[in-house]
């Protein structure tokens, strides 16, 4: 059963100009158009560039951006059309955790504090007694020693202040978890510590999690489901193993190709896609298909001028792409400026090209 749906989810921030900046010029199209379903007690991962939307996706299901248009529908009712005070009480069942977690930890608060500041703003814990025996609870599941809810958030290391960022998510007893690259800021062994640590919670406390990353192997470990982002809109999604299997996005494609492989040979021969130019901006995406200014494959008949839609080809893998089953079978091929290169050697991209890195 889905617990969590988007149809159509669109977030554009206006450009003001003008002296008092009350003119709109223009639009920042940060999210166009996103639909997807998030199954109860799976995991979601979600990838792409910086500058995709991912991250002003993840927080216009909580609300904390506002929605352009579209509808987010947490266990049946729609979020985007809910008082405040109604969005409020929800809340509780909708938690964050953030990227960096020193700053999303008030410096002057010791931990105590910290945790209980949710209980007590949704009336949890008949009293501070309570809300104690709670919190060393929670403290304990994230292992961390309930001595410590005394101390400042600057007292404990990276991995440390991510524990309790995921402390102060539970004590609230929520049922979806937005985790905004929960590791990303973490040393490699820290970051495996702290995985696991989610995967048990999500066992043990039938959480739901939507896990937004730039690594690839990340969300491959966690991840029941990926969607790929370019751009604002998601270009490929389909459950994790027929992804990293399949993929059929040629931006999707490109991503695999930069992921390491831990084989040295294999490493060193394998076909790297390299893409030319920048992210196009979100404040003046191309038309048609917004991937074709850097696409090996681009028909220009058609991709320049139409949008391709999210297509299911089969099995709930769905791709926007004019041409995935003809890349796929290779009846179009690469562009020969821009073609899939192998190689042998290379400290790095060169000559104005850009290997896509996650």
């Amino acid at each position: 059963m889905s617990l969590l749906e988007l149809d159509d989810v669109k977030v554009h921030f206006p450009v003001k100009r003008g002296v008092f900046f009350d003119r709109t010029v223009g639009y920042v199209y940060a999210v166009d158009g996103v639909s997807l379903s998030v199954e109860a007690g799976q995991t979601y991962g979600l990838v792409g560039e910086s500058g995709c939307g991912k991250t002003t996706l993840g927080r216009a299901i909580l609300r904390l951006n506002d929605i352009t248009s579209g509808r987010v529908v947490f266990d049946g009712t729609d979020l985007a059309g809910l008082p405040d005070e109604e969005m409020r009480r929800s809340r509780r069942r909708l938690q964050m955790i953030f990227q960096d977690p020193l700053g999303s930890l008030n410096p002057r608060q010791n931990i105590e504090s910290i945790l209980t500041e949710g209980m007590a703003a949704h009336g949890l814990g008949a009293d501070r007694a309570a809300r104690r025996a709670k919190i060393a609870e929670i403290m304990d599941r994230v292992g961390l020693p309930t001595g410590a809810l005394s101390r400042y958030p600057h007292e404990f290391s990276g991995g440390q202040r991510q524990r309790i960022g995921i402390a102060r998510a539970l004590v609230l007893e929520p049922d979806l978890i937005i985790c905004d690259e929960p590791v990303s800021a973490l040393d490699v062994s820290i970051q495996a510590q702290v995985i696991n640590l989610l995967e048990e919670l999500q066992d043990s406390l039938g959480l739901t999690y939507v896990v937004i990353a730039h690594d690839l192997a990340v969300v491959r470990h966690i991840s029941d489901r990926i969607g790929v982002m370019y751009l604002g809109a998601l270009v490929e999604e389909a459950d994790s193993d027929t992804l990293y299997a399949e993929p059929r996005h040629p931006y999707t494609r490109a991503l695999m190709s930069a992921v390491p492989v831990p084989d040295p040979e294999l490493e060193d021969s394998r076909e790297r896609i390299l893409l030319r130019g920048d992210l196009p901006s979100p404040a003046s995406p191309p038309p048609g298909c917004r991937f074709h200014t850097r696409c090996p494959w681009r028909q220009a008949e058609r991709c320049d001028t139409e949008r391709p839609e999210l297509t299911d080809i089969g099995g709930g893998h769905r791709v926007a792409c004019h041409f995935a089953a003809e890349i796929a079978d290779g009846t179009i091929r690469p562009s020969t400026e821009l073609a899939p290169r192998v190689l042998h050697d290379a400290p790095g991209p060169a000559g104005g090209e850009e290997a896509v890195t996650m």
